[in-house]
């Protein structure tokens, strides 16, 4: 297993539309607030904008702008593709490739200038991510500790823990930190689960569920050190 060199957090999700640039933004806000340099990093997106003749990751602006406008926002996310499909059939629609050593290189221009790292995946830890390359892949190479979003939604108890089981047996295992359950707005009356399933992940899962955000709610509940969190990953 690779062993970072600094501290970071890698964002994953249960699904595709959970909330990870959610949760990412809201924990690179804490961190630029309690005073780290924070570095920020979307290996690949798909179902980009164009504006003003330049192709935009949505997410990858977020984080940017949730980081503080750290560096270049292009270098956030290197390969950004039109089509909303898996980034390597994206790649395609376009007569390109997405390029996997560049996946892997492209957070390097952020390592000398950051004190943490933030990266967020595409979709689930085995959505492809290259022609060779699950999420997954990634999140083994650099070494990071996984966030995993998990929806406040029925289902989710299923989906977190495949999540978790997947992590623990790719390759030689993906560290993880801890679930974040995300308030996605659902009313109870249309899915009670809502109100039971944050008891359920603490009873059924290992790593802990570190905290909860609200439905368009700036902090975490309840409040985390996420830096002595990526921290204690570097020092193990």
């Amino acid at each position: 297993m690779a062993r970072a060199s600094i501290p970071g957090l890698f964002i994953t999700g249960t699904d595709t539309g959970v909330g990870k640039t959610q949760v990412a933004c809201r924990i690179a806000q804490w961190l630029v607030h309690a005073g780290y340099r924070v570095g920020v990093y979307k290996p690949a997106a798909s179902g980009c904008t164009v504006r003003d003749g330049q192709t935009i990751a949505e997410d990858a602006a977020l984080l940017w702008q949730a980081a503080g406008r750290p560096g270049d926002q292009q270098q956030v996310c290197p390969q950004r593709f039109l089509a909303p499909l898996a980034p390597p059939l994206a790649a395609r629609a376009e007569g390109r490739q997405v390029d996997a050593t560049s996946l892997r290189r492209g957070l390097e221009c952020w390592k000398d200038r950051s004190d943490i790292l933030l990266v967020e995946g595409a979709g689930g830890l085995m959505s492809p991510l290259s022609d060779d390359d699950y999420v997954a892949d990634l999140a083994e190479d650099f070494g990071f500790p996984l966030i995993v979003v998990a929806p406040n939604v029925l289902g989710v108890i299923n989906q977190t823990l495949q999540t978790l089981i997947t992590a623990a047996t790719f390759r030689d295992g993906i560290p993880i930190a801890g679930i974040v359950l995300n308030e996605l707005g659902r009313d109870v009356r249309e899915d009670p689960s809502v109100e039971s399933n944050y008891d359920q992940l603490v009873a059924h899962c290992v790593p802990p569920v570190l905290a909860r955000l609200g439905f368009h709610n700036d902090h975490f509940v309840p409040e985390i050190d996420w830096f002595a969190i990526a921290k204690a990953h570097v020092d193990e």
